[in-house]
């Protein structure tokens, strides 16, 4: 705080990204990348260096490749045995931070609890310090031909009951009145747009006691509407009834149990 005029955290609730961060690891290799700028900006604010960061939706390492960057240590999950090796070979020469990734279904509970508490054992903590999660937007984009995976999942109250589960389960090792996040957007079925993030953010205060500290609204420029691609895209929906979906929902909560 001392150098508090100074910082680049941004403290607004609406994020305009120019383009996404493809320097370092950061590479766009993978359906549903998800932005370096978000697990940026939240470990900065939410962490301080050493602290254990817990990503439950690991993907492609995004938030791992941050937290080599900020030196905060870092335990992942993915369901992809695929990007799980492509992450692990990515930091195979990493030796400033403490980290260890799992394949393994976060749903399962028994599978989940054997995992992190060897993840904890191998770094050498009890808890974490920052959970984040970047969830698929229900079956948008299928990852995996895996039965539990939640990109196969069409159904909205199957999503959320999963996604609660996968959630619980993460957060009881995260340390009471630490921080999380669920980055998540809105999706687009049968001629109607489905509220996820929304669904996602009530079923989150209605399960657990938490307190929701912020709704950001993230808008990257540089997404399909705006590479050479915006007026076909405008023609599409001016043609129909529909608006192009720009955002995604960062929501934060402080974990009081």
């Amino acid at each position: 705080m001392e150098n508090w005029k100074d910082t680049d955290i941004n403290v607004d609730s609406l994020w305009l990204i120019g383009e996404r961060d493809k320097t370092g690891k950061h590479s766009n290799i993978y359906h549903g990348n998800f932005i370096p700028q978000i697990p940026n900006q939240l470990i900065r604010r939410y962490t301080k260096e050493n602290d254990v960061v817990l990503d439950v939706f690991m993907g492609s390492g995004t938030t791992l490749y941050e937290c080599e960057k900020l030196n905060r240590n870092f335990i992942g999950f993915d369901i992809n045995k695929e990007i799980i090796d492509f992450v692990a070979s990515q930091m195979a020469e990493c030796n400033n931070i403490k980290f260890h990734i799992n394949e393994c279904d976060v749903t399962n509970k028994g599978l989940f609890d054997i995992a992190i508490k060897n993840s904890l054992q191998n770094i050498n903590f009890d808890k974490v310090q920052f959970l984040i999660a970047h969830p698929p937007y229900l079956d948008i984009v299928k990852f995996t031909d895996l039965e539990e995976d939640l990109s196969k999942i069409s159904d909205i109250n199957l999503f959320l009951d999963k996604f609660m589960q996968a959630m619980e389960n993460g957060l009881q090792y995260l340390e009471r009145n630490k921080y999380f996040a669920v980055v998540i957007g809105d999706v687009y079925k049968k001629s109607e747009v489905i509220p996820l993030g929304f669904y996602v953010m009530y079923a989150l205060k209605k399960k657990f006691k938490i307190k929701l500290k912020g709704i950001i609204v993230k808008n990257i420029e540089g997404n399909r509407g705006k590479l050479g691609m915006g007026s076909i895209w405008k023609y599409r929906a001016l043609k129909s009834d529909y608006f192009l979906f720009k955002h995604e929902y960062i929501f934060v909560f402080k974990k009081e149990f």
